[in-house]
């Protein structure tokens, strides 16, 4: 059986977990044997049926929504597609940005044949931090090769693999990013941070209206653990 999901908040209109990295949000269109749905555990978990409001990729762990009924369900998604839900995301990448906050506006396509998206992402360095794991490596992995930074994204729109690909953008790709930062980089930054395969993006809060009373809500997600391997402040 499945290890029990966190659970954040639930009432009788929503319930909102801190989704584990390599969790799917629902099933897969090929599921995979193995495949572990945050959607299918919650609803045995609660013991009763529960609608997806949005979704984060499978790498990314932390703040996932779901309704309980249908009208509430209903409204937050109409509250997704009007931009009304706040949310912000803690990255970890290697190195250190140029500036302590910037804003990335580079267009998005989700595949070749796809149209082109505008995007818009706002970056804020929190922390960074000289990281002793990493001094074997140093200037191997490229300029500030032994320095972590946390950085806070908060986007403003919601394309594909969004906060990623502007980090990329930005030449900072998110440590464990085996898409986007190259499989032998994140297998050794992996081994040198004792964070294995895991990509350090974290959904870490979420404000909505209640959709029942109109009350402002946010959630938060618990700092990871991965992300305290990293930044030994947060632990």
């Amino acid at each position: 059986m499945s290890e029990m999901l966190n659970i954040l908040y639930q009432d009788e209109w929503l319930v909102v977990i801190d989704k584990p990295a390599g969790h799917l949000v629902h099933p897969a269109r090929e599921p995979q044997e193995g495949d572990l749905v945050a959607m299918k555990i919650l609803r045995d978990q609660i013991g009763q049926r529960v609608h997806t409001i949005h979704r984060l990729d499978r790498p990314t762990s932390g703040v996932l929504l779901f309704g309980l009924e249908k009208k509430a369900a209903h409204q937050l998604h109409k509250a997704l597609e009007h931009h009304d839900f706040e949310k912000t995301y803690w990255a970890v990448v290697l190195g250190v940005p140029e500036q302590q906050s910037w804003e990335c506006h580079e267009p998005i396509q989700k595949e070749d044949d796809a149209p082109v998206r505008e995007a818009h992402t706002s970056f804020k360095v929190l922390e960074s931090f000289h990281h002793p794991a990493l001094e074997q490596e140093a200037g191997a992995l490229g300029p500030s090769s032994t320095t972590l930074t946390l950085i806070e994204a908060t986007p403003h729109t919601g394309r594909f693999h969004q906060i990623r690909r502007h980090l990329l953008h930005a030449g900072l790709p998110i440590v464990g990013d085996y898409r986007y930062a190259g499989i032998e980089r994140s297998d050794r930054l992996g081994q040198l941070l004792d964070t294995g395969t895991r990509m350090l993006l974290q959904a870490k809060s979420l404000k909505i209206e209640h959709p029942g009373t109109g009350q402002p809500l946010t959630f938060t997600a618990p700092v990871g653990e991965n992300f305290k391997k990293c930044f030994p402040s947060l632990g």
